[in-house]
């Protein structure tokens, strides 16, 4: 797979690969421009079920969380049990930095056939899926790991609570501030059956582009149920107030 540095939303043309449907910055005036790197495999142009997130990761070792923190409401500890519907939980690190535009916020557009040619709602704070023999902010560090295939970049984590998906399923999320260069990323990838009873299993990156966006695009460009997590870090960027924490 080849990798890239553009404007978040366009693609660099690839060899035999077929031509982005996602929306241009320079033409569509709701969508800025962001840092990113990004692959460019090939997807079929069906684009029918959604893959499973969480299977087969090749990248990166587990990195647990250390270090003392300030933030004493949301502090990492033993999982809780698994519960809501879905019974799954997951966790996550949402990078942000300080630039000469403003504030922006780190976010990964999710691979796989499903979110191929999607750019509204079809972007991810990087997480994943934990069981209950690991930490949520050890699983967290875990996964930003596996997902870029980059170790965390240091910086004290600002808990930003949890917040329960339309599955059911707990996302829980930590800030850092710190920086990363996108084009250094190294994707995990997942295996799936694709086409859907075709009997063929193919290999997706967990995430084909990261990109620095400012707060309000990126608001745009997340799935709906993390959208909580940049109006709870809002606060801190705006008078580095550390966040609240949220109504139970």
């Amino acid at each position: 797979m080849t990798e890239a540095t553009t404007h978040c939303g366009t693609r660099t043309p690839y060899p035999n690969s077929a031509p982005s449907r996602r929306a241009d910055p320079a033409t569509s005036p709701h969508i800025p421009a962001c840092t990113t790197s990004l692959m460019s495999p090939v997807y079929p142009t069906s684009a029918q079920g959604q893959p499973e997130r969480g299977a087969a990761h090749t990248n990166g070792p587990a990195r647990p969380g250390t270090g003392p923190s300030r933030f004493r409401w949301l502090r990492s500890a033993p999982a809780r049990r698994l519960d809501g519907m879905s019974g799954k939980r997951s966790a996550g690190l949402l990078l942000f930095r300080s630039s000469g535009t403003g504030v922006e916020v780190l976010i990964g557009h999710m691979g796989g056939p499903f979110w191929a040619g999607r750019d509204t709602g079809a972007w991810s704070i990087p997480k994943g899926e934990y069981t209950p023999d690991e930490t949520p902010e050890a699983a967290a560090r875990r996964e930003f790991t596996e997902e870029l295939g980059l170790p965390v970049p240091d910086g004290e984590p600002l808990p930003l609570g949890e917040s329960r998906q339309a599955s059911g399923k707990i996302v829980t999320v930590w800030a850092i501030e710190a920086d990363l260069d996108p084009a250094l990323a190294v994707f995990g990838t997942f295996t799936m059956e694709w086409p859907r009873g075709s009997g063929v299993r193919r290999e997706f990156p967990e995430i084909d582009q990261v990109a620095w966006c400012t707060p309000e695009s990126a608001h745009d460009r997340l799935v709906t149920g993390q959208r909580v997590f940049l109006d709870r870090l809002s606060p801190y960027l705006r008078d580095r107030r550390p966040p609240s924490p949220p109504d139970r």
